[in-house]
């Protein structure tokens, strides 16, 4: 992904996350030498990866096949306390986040505002693959169940608990609008615990064509640590 077009995806969640009225810590808006006079205070940001993500799956068509992200907070495994983590999303009508599962995280996904939030599901194998069982769930605490790619709607207010093992793909439904997702987790670990069905990127490869309006946390290593 260009540099540019991460600026203008930013730039734009910027703008819907006020439209909907969701506020983000104040280290969100660090330019990079506030960063670097903070680096020391805000290990936990930096180590634990929070702040803004966003990725085109290695697609090269963000909006077809990818996903805006901001994680508000995050433990890491073995080295803090924290147990949780919790994530805001944005989703565009028909942008696929593709089929994947945690192997150690339990979610909630939630339809915080917009528009309808479309989830397809499956049951794992041990070898990673579809299984053809019926995916039960619970939607808000309530029981339900779909058979093997089975899809449940989302409408907003409304959450869905995603089991460990639980494969899920989502996007938003055509012509109900973008649609602003939650996520309350256990520990997220992107660089270790996604199974993903395809063999894709997680993060993006960044051509470099302007500066960037705010780091992402793929940005931290090669801009903070480095």
């Amino acid at each position: 992904m260009k540099r540019s077009e991460i600026n203008r995806i930013l730039t734009d969640a910027k703008t819907f996350l006020a439209e909907k009225q969701f506020l983000l810590p104040p280290w969100s808006n660090w330019s990079l030498s506030e960063w670097r006079k903070n680096r020391e205070a805000a290990q936990e940001i930096i180590e634990n990866m929070l702040g803004w993500d966003i990725t085109d799956f290695g697609s090269g068509d963000f909006y077809k096949r990818g996903l805006f992200l901001f994680t508000i907070r995050n433990g890491k495994f073995n080295v803090d306390k924290k147990p949780y983590a919790e994530k805001i999303m944005i989703v565009e009508e028909n942008q696929e986040t593709p089929m994947h599962y945690h192997w150690l995280k339990m979610e909630d996904i939630i339809n915080r505002a917009g528009g309808n939030l479309v989830i397809e599901l499956y049951n794992s194998t041990p070898d990673n693959k579809f299984d053809t069982t019926s995916v039960h769930y619970k939607k808000d605490g309530v029981k339900g169940a779909v058979e093997a790619g089975g899809k449940v709607i989302l409408t907003p207010g409304e959450s869905i608990c995603l089991e460990q093992g639980m494969y899920h793909r989502f996007y938003g439904e055509a012509e109900k609008g973008k649609v602003l997702v939650g996520e309350v987790s256990m520990v997220n670990d992107d660089a270790a615990d996604n199974c993903f069905y395809e063999s894709i990127g997680r993060f993006p490869v960044i051509e470099e064509d302007e500066q960037p309006v705010h780091l992402l946390v793929s940005d931290y290593k090669k801009f903070l640590l480095s």
